[in-house]
């Protein structure tokens, strides 16, 4: 099954999870699920075994809003890239394992000056590698490193111009979001993700006798992140994607265009998974389900998922963009989201408008939604 399978993923987190719960951590173990039967020199092997183990230092018990350790995360999206790869690359590991160490850096203004700021323990492991080496990993993780300051999108808009010579940033940054997407579902699984939801919304647009596919199970109980910030996590995959495409970052690089493409589908899935959810708790009435297709399909056509439109145009979906997803304040954005949480019929019309999103990126190879760029968003 391909790598953006949710069962694929779950398997995979589940395997080092377990490895990571054995006390004490058997770092080869870890390895070996990372490398998935591939193989590396003994020399680089052991470098990479020297980070995992100084990186579980600098996370210690720290976890993820999910719940797991939060060194699964670089564990589990440098497995990811090493799949996406006819053979693994021991600096881009490296460079995947550590993307996450920096964050809300002081700004510097080259990678040397990056460079001169990285603790002793991960600069003695560093210290290891040949000196042409140092300094291809030290640049990219000065490209990968958010700036205190910096926002989403100005981030994104410099690590992709200042990468746009080597792939490499790119192939971490498509991977790191990957993780981030698909980890969305660890605690929310549900015997309803399963339903073709292509078939079901088939059915419920051309049979008449069409009866909504209502749950026989409880509706499951309470996540650490609902259907709305779900949506806010694929918005972030739309600004990436957008960006890559506009900047045409790493376009001839096989590696990245497999990532591009895994992230794509997965966020198809995901949005597909979130509306069906809602039709199948919350939106059941056959009537206003046609409604709100039909309503959307009607906006597609129109134009309206070619740019970022403004919240006044009338239209369910004007200004979706600007008015849930654009908060920068965080506490904000939060309220703004636990608002369109309340309202299922736009959370229906949005996920399946993010599902022709991502299929236009897989479609069209010259898209991308106008009114982003690195300064932000806009109406267009």
């Amino acid at each position: 099954m391909p790598i953006y399978d949710l069962e694929v993923f779950l398997r995979l987190s589940a395997d080092l999870n377990y490895l990571l719960v054995v006390k004490p951590t058997n770092w080869s173990s870890v390895l070996d699920k990372i490398l998935n039967e591939q193989h590396l020199p003994v020399a680089k092997q052991e470098i990479l075994l020297e980070t995992m183990e100084y990186l579980d230092q600098v996370y210690g018990r720290k976890r993820r809003r999910m719940g797991a350790q939060a060194i699964i995360h670089p564990l589990r999206a440098t497995a990811l890239l090493v799949r996406s790869m006819p053979v693994p690359l021991h600096l881009d590991m490296m460079a995947s394992l550590l993307h996450d160490r920096f964050e809300d850096f002081p700004s510097v203004s080259r990678p040397a000056d990056f460079g001169e700021s990285i603790d002793p323990p991960l600069r003695a492991i560093m210290n290891k590698l040949p000196e042409d080496e140092q300094w291809f990993l030290t640049e990219r993780l000065y490209w990968l490193t958010k700036r205190s300051g910096e926002n989403y999108y100005r981030y994104i808009g410099r690590m992709l111009s200042e990468a746009c010579r080597t792939p490499e940033a790119v192939r971490v940054k498509l991977a790191d979001r990957l993780d981030n997407t698909l980890d969305m579902r660890m605690d929310f699984r549900h015997a309803n993700d399963n339903i073709d939801f292509f078939e079901e919304l088939f059915q419920m647009m051309f049979l008449p006798s069409y009866h909504p596919n209502k749950s026989n199970f409880a509706h499951p109980s309470h996540s650490a992140m609902d259907g709305s910030e779900r949506l806010y996590q694929l918005y972030k995959n739309i600004v990436l994607i957008s960006l890559v495409r506009q900047k045409k970052a790493a376009e001839d690089d096989a590696i990245s265009i497999t990532l591009f493409k895994i992230l794509i589908q997965a966020s198809i899935k995901e949005a597909k998974r979130i509306a069906q959810h809602i039709f199948s708790y919350h939106q059941t009435n056959i009537t206003r389900m046609r409604e709100l297709v039909i309503e959307t399909m009607q906006y597609i056509m129109e134009g309206g998922i070619d740019a970022v439109t403004a919240p006044t145009l009338g239209k369910m979906l004007d200004g979706l963009f600007l008015k849930w997803f654009n908060e920068p304040d965080r506490r904000v954005r939060t309220r703004n989201l636990a608002e369109l949480y309340k309202d299922k019929d736009l959370m229906v019309e949005a996920s399946i408008a993010f599902i022709v999103i991502f299929y236009r990126f897989l479609d069209d190879p010259a898209y991308f939604v106008h009114g982003i760029s690195e300064e932000g968003i806009k109406v267009e």
